[in-house]
């Protein structure tokens, strides 16, 4: 089995279920959602978060590392489950910086959680890659040829793929035009855009104006452009 249909699957599915994921840990367990409310946590429009898609890749990759010169079991898990964390939490970094330093806007905020770099990544994120980590080596990854043999014998299934990487292709490109555009912005004003922010302060606004929020697409407006929702909600 070639290793870009490996890939390929995993980022598929990593992408959906962390998309699921974060769904979840916003609505019932994020101090950044008091008001429970179901908000779309991707920085892209669709149901998929490309970062849990990468994470997945990464995580089956590493799970066929072989920590050597450490007899007892539990210790040898420890470690790897360590590294998939740290590498993760690389990843993270490196996502988070790319979208600071040449877009302007800041994706997610951990300043206020307690050992963050950058508010970028924080220990407790940290912590969460590392039960992550631990809960796909032990119940995922035995499973994981058996799902890609079962993708492989059901080319039906091919279609659904392609229609996923037809629909995130379209969505990037859709994204990163509107991001552009917040990017002109923030340096305009000299400013840095955190991302959550402005969609909650979005949907509170087009809350106040009555008008119908979209779930698939936060940053939208019937009424405005991207750039003129901008100017009224950071007009001072």
């Amino acid at each position: 089995m070639s290793i870009f249909l490996v890939l390929t699957f995993l980022f598929f599915v990593g992408s959906l279920f962390g998309w699921g994921i974060e769904l979840f840990w916003r609505r019932f367990f994020s101090k950044n959602n008091p008001e429970r409310k179901w908000l779309n946590p991707g920085f892209l429009n669709g149901p998929y978060l490309p970062l849990y898609g990468l994470s997945l890749c990464t995580l089956f990759s590493l799970s066929f590392i072989n920590v050597s010169g450490v007899s007892e079991r539990w210790i040898r898990e420890t470690i790897l489950f360590i590294m998939m964390a740290l590498c993760i939490t690389a990843m993270e970094y490196i996502a988070g910086l790319i979208f600071i330093k040449g877009m302007h806007i800041k994706l997610w905020d951990y300043s206020k959680n307690k050992f963050n770099i950058q508010g970028i990544i924080c220990l407790q994120y940290t912590f969460y890659w590392y039960i992550l980590s631990a809960v796909y080596y032990f119940l995922i990854h035995p499973r994981i040829l058996e799902w890609l043999y079962w993708f492989t014998g059901h080319l039906s299934f091919c279609f659904v793929i392609g229609f996923f990487y037809g629909v995130f292709t379209i969505d990037v490109c859709y994204t990163f035009k509107i991001s552009t555009r917040i990017k002109e912005f923030a340096k305009e004003k000299q400013m840095e855009i955190k991302y959550e922010l402005l969609k909650e302060q979005l949907r509170k606004r087009h809350e106040a104006l009555r008008e119908k929020r979209s779930f698939l697409f936060p940053l939208k407006s019937k009424k405005n452009s991207i750039k003129e929702e901008l100017q009224q909600i950071y007009q001072k």
